[in-house]
């Protein structure tokens, strides 16, 4: 049995890795979710009109991995204190969200919230917010495995922040 997770945050191109190397990921799925216009394009959903965020779709194993791993690891990806973006990615579409298929991952999404808001961690509140999953449509294949395709350009795009936050908040 499988089970799957979306979770958007910044750019799709940058949460693809992450996932995709730990054990028990079956596949992981650059995409659209969150909006208003059904098969939405890259530029449709880059004009920032569709109400899409970019998301990444992880199918997985529960057997293997958990869904509050995923969780962990999707805090490890984003700046949970920017609402409007991650990094150099700006805008709605970039926005952070965990959509939840179930009452189950609400539950986990939202104790894990609570967790990383009482850590201490950060100074500014925890934004991200939890919402009920919606239909996921896959992006243009140019947009998928991007970091396998089109490694320099991947890693200007970790480089422009992302990665120099990641070190800073969680190593």
């Amino acid at each position: 049995m499988t089970s799957t997770a979306i979770f958007a945050g910044g750019c799709f191109w940058c949460m693809v890795e992450p996932f995709e190397t730990q054990p028990g990921i079956l596949n992981v799925v650059s995409g659209y979710t969150g909006g208003h216009v059904p098969n939405p394009t890259y530029e449709q959903v880059a004009s920032h009109t569709t109400g899409h965020t970019e998301a990444v779709q992880i199918t997985f194993d529960p057997e293997i991995i958990s869904y509050r791993e995923l969780v962990e690891i999707y805090w490890q990806q984003t700046d949970p204190t920017d609402a409007m973006g991650q990094f150099q990615d700006r805008g709605d579409s970039y926005r952070p969200v965990i959509y939840v298929n179930s009452e189950e991952q609400r539950q986990v999404a939202l104790a894990s919230r609570k967790a990383l808001a009482e850590s201490g961690r950060f100074d500014e509140p925890i934004v991200t917010t939890i919402e009920d999953a919606q239909p996921f449509y896959p992006a243009e294949e140019e947009h998928q495995q991007f970091y396998k395709k089109n490694p320099r350009r991947y890693q200007i795009e970790e480089a422009d922040g992302r990665s120099q936050f990641k070190q800073t908040h969680w190593q």
